[in-house]
Formats: C-alpha cells, structure tokens, sequence
C-alpha cells in the first residue's frame, strides 16, 4: 500500500484532485479531492472516499444518498499529482440529483440533464438548503431573496439572525405552537445564510455536537475559560 501512495507527489499538495468518470460510457461524473487517508480508504475498500474542503473530514460518496462509487480502475497522470478514477456509480454523482456534477454551459449558463433524484431525499433538508444558498451567491438580487441578502453583506445578515432569534423566543414565550415552529424555520434559514456567507457546511456543525456527546455540557463551559 505504501508503495501505491509514495507514487503521488504529496509535495505539491497535501490533497490530490480526483476526476470521476463512469467507467462505461466515460461521461465525467464529478470532481472531488483525496488525501492519503482518503485514497488509502478507495485503494483498500474499492469504494470513493474523499476529503471535504467545506466539510473538513473524510466522507464516502454515499454516505447519507447511498449512491455509491464503486471503483474500476485508478490512473494517475504525468506529474504524479492528479488522479482519474472510473467507477460503477449507483444512483447519480451530484448533490442537485442530476447523473453528472457537470450540467451548466458556462457562457449561456443553461442548464442541461434532468434531476433524476429527489435532493431533499437523498441529503435532507438542512444540506440541501445550505447548497441551495450557496447557489444564491451568484444569482440576481433583484430575483432572489437570498441573493440579495447576500449581497447585503455581513451586518445585514447577523441583524437578520438577531431579529428571527428575538421572534422566535418571543414565539416560545407566547406558548403557540405554530409560530414556535414557523419562527424556528426563519431563525434556521437565516443561521444557513450566515453560515453560508462564511462557507461553513452545517455538516461541521453536526461534527461539534457530536464532539459534544461525551462531554457534560458544565465541562464544555469550563473548557472555553
């Protein structure tokens, strides 16, 4: 195995690009990123495993879809530092549902491919909407309410998370329990926002809680000081 990953020029970068294809029709399905951990993971389990950038850890494409890759071949080019890999993929390869990452003329921006799966089914709703607000970031404002939030900057968008905060505890307050939950949605989209101006993933989020599971919360407090 060693042998395998001294191949790669890790000196240029501690994270080595990965283009996918289908390993039956070549159609060029994503494009991701593998550390030695990653790629040691792929090399002996024959399934992708990439390093998020916005996510900050491994993950296996799949994990929460289940749209594996399963992988054929690995080919690494001339200067050591890129790879191709081909795969069996089950399912589709993009988080919007479409078979390809790979759908947007750059020059017309027109879409192209169907979504064949349901985002929301295969991340949920709180991923699908972090990347839904990421797309925001180059849309129209005079289109798009959270393009234009966006494009507010930074005070606009924590007085917003300041103000769906005060509503929402106004709202617990109060007892009803429609507007806890309509005020909650509100102060949930607004915090996605801020985190997405920030390029924070909410799956790093959930990491911290999980961190915080075997820890007592008086112990947390105190860790701070």
């Amino acid at each position: 195995m060693q042998e395998i990953l001294n191949r790669v020029d890790w000196e240029k970068s501690e994270l080595l690009p990965v283009i996918v294809q289908d390993e039956q029709n070549g159609e060029i399905l994503m494009m991701a990123y593998m550390n030695k951990e990653a790629l040691t993971l792929s090399l002996e389990t024959r399934l992708a495993h990439y390093f998020s950038r916005s996510k900050q850890r491994i993950w296996k494409k799949g994990e929460s879809s289940n749209h594996l890759q399963h992988i054929k071949s690995f080919f690494i080019d001339c200067d050591n530092d890129t790879l191709l890999i081909k795969v069996k993929q089950d399912g589709v390869a993009c988080h919007t549902g479409r078979r390809s990452c790979f759908f947007t003329e750059l020059e017309s921006a027109e879409a192209f491919g169907k979504v064949e799966v349901n985002p929301t089914q295969m991340y949920g709703v709180i991923d699908e909407l972090y990347h839904t607000i990421l797309k925001r970031k180059s849309a129209n404002p005079q289109t798009s309410w959270t393009a234009k939030l966006l494009s507010k900057g930074e005070n606009t968008i924590l007085k917003k998370v300041v103000e769906e905060a005060g509503e929402f505890s106004f709202a617990v307050k109060d007892g009803k329990e429609d507007e806890i939950i309509y005020e909650a949605a509100d102060l949930t989209y607004h915090v996605l926002v801020a985190l997405g101006y920030k390029n924070i993933s909410p799956d790093r989020v959930k990491q911290e809680l999980a961190r915080r599971f075997n820890t007592s919360g008086i112990e947390e407090k105190n860790s701070r000081k």
